[in-house]
């Protein structure tokens, strides 16, 4: 089962948009988006996705009640617990103590986003920052699928898809 994960849009709908096309071509099953979406408009090319969407706020995300009454029950103050694929799942945007909830042992996954770095790393718990996809501060828009059966982790640069 593939899940897509993106973080960090702020505002960029020519990415938001390529990440939407990229999710619905390789069907993936849901997306996380690990906050800093910016301005409820984003919802313009983020409602043409074929999937669920699960959002966590970010430190961006000035407007939540504008985000939040066009999102509804899809965004979510963090850190967000769900289960994907049997799969124990904690979404967040700022890796505040992350050391500490990956060493618990409680979740299978932890998804990150506002450093704007990639970031997957293995251990007791797989942790990924699928990095910004809006690509203001790196220049890089970049998004993340993640296999559950597998537990392998693609890091996609939008601008080569």
């Amino acid at each position: 089962m593939l899940i897509g994960i993106m973080s960090d849009s702020h505002d960029n709908l020519k990415a938001i948009a390529s990440a939407v096309q990229y999710f619905n071509r390789r069907e993936v099953l849901t997306v996380l988006h690990a906050g800093d979406l910016v301005a409820p408009f984003t919802y313009r090319e983020l409602k043409k996705l074929q999937m669920p969407l699960q959002i966590t706020f970010g430190n961006n995300d000035g407007e939540r009640l504008g985000l939040k009454n066009i999102f509804g029950e899809k965004i979510h103050v963090p850190p967000y617990k769900l289960k994907i694929d049997a799969k124990k799942v904690l979404l967040l945007h700022e890796p505040d103590n992350m050391a500490a909830i990956a060493d618990s042992g409680h979740f299978d996954l932890i998804v990150y986003g506002h450093t704007h770095e990639i970031d997957v790393g293995t251990g007791k718990t797989l942790i990924i920052n699928p990095g910004e996809c809006g690509g203001w501060v790196t220049g890089k828009s970049t998004i993340a699928v993640w296999n559950t059966a597998t537990n392998e982790v693609e890091i996609i640069d939008l601008k080569s898809v």
